[in-house]
């Protein structure tokens, strides 16, 4: 895909959304944190239905530590994997009070020594909490990269490497926003929308979907 088939890709996400969000429910560095570590194989959905009652009972490093591991999981039992999410948050609540006085690091490295945080994690925080130029790549955002050509890749770190080179750096703060809606609602898995898809025209997939 030539740069100016996808800066006119992005000009149009931008045109259509132009301050995308994430569906996450938070209102803090360390709520979006705890709700991304909980997004993981799990909707946005299901974790802001989980996190509503959890961040009114507690919602910071000390108050979700003093609840511990069985104290949480009443909270997000609801979610897959819970067990061993409320395990990781609990270490990474203490972590935080231990080494960062109880403040979510805004380094990739800091985020990434902290337990439940991969680089995706760290890489939404970084954006989204802390307003860094990253683009986070999850399932969505791999198969829209993969399936449109704008960034293909055999993994994820590849596909992550090649938006971050090939997308124009005006669009790097939003660029995962709009990625991540765009795979949710219109390029889906098992059945792109092509006949309603905005870039249709530009996305060079072989096998669109008509009307």
């Amino acid at each position: 895909m030539n740069p100016q088939k996808r800066w006119e890709m992005f000009s149009r996400f931008r045109t259509a959304n132009p301050q995308p969000r994430t569906e996450l429910v938070y209102e803090s560095a360390f709520e979006l944190l705890v709700a991304v570590i909980l997004s993981a194989q799990a909707t946005d959905t299901s974790v802001n239905k989980a996190t509503v009652e959890l961040f009114q009972a507690a919602n910071s490093p000390a108050a979700l530590s003093a609840l511990g591991v069985k104290g949480l999981s009443k909270y997000i039992k609801s979610i897959g994997l819970y067990n061993t999410k409320a395990r990781n948050i609990i270490a990474m609540c203490r972590l935080l009070l231990q080494k960062h006085g109880g403040e979510v690091p805004t380094t990739r490295v800091a985020l990434e020594e902290l337990p439940g945080v991969g680089r995706k994690t760290a890489n939404v925080i970084l954006n989204t909490a802390f307003g860094h130029a990253t683009i986070a790549v999850d399932t969505h955002i791999f198969r829209v990269a993969n399936r449109t050509r704008i960034a293909p890749g055999k993994t994820v770190r590849e596909v992550e490497d090649k938006l971050m080179k090939r997308v124009a750096l005006e669009f790097h703060n939003n660029a995962h926003h709009w990625l991540i809606l765009h795979g949710r609602y219109v390029c889906t898995a098992r059945r792109p929308a092509c006949p309603t898809c905005i870039i249709a025209d530009l996305c060079e997939y072989g096998r669109k979907t008509s009307a």
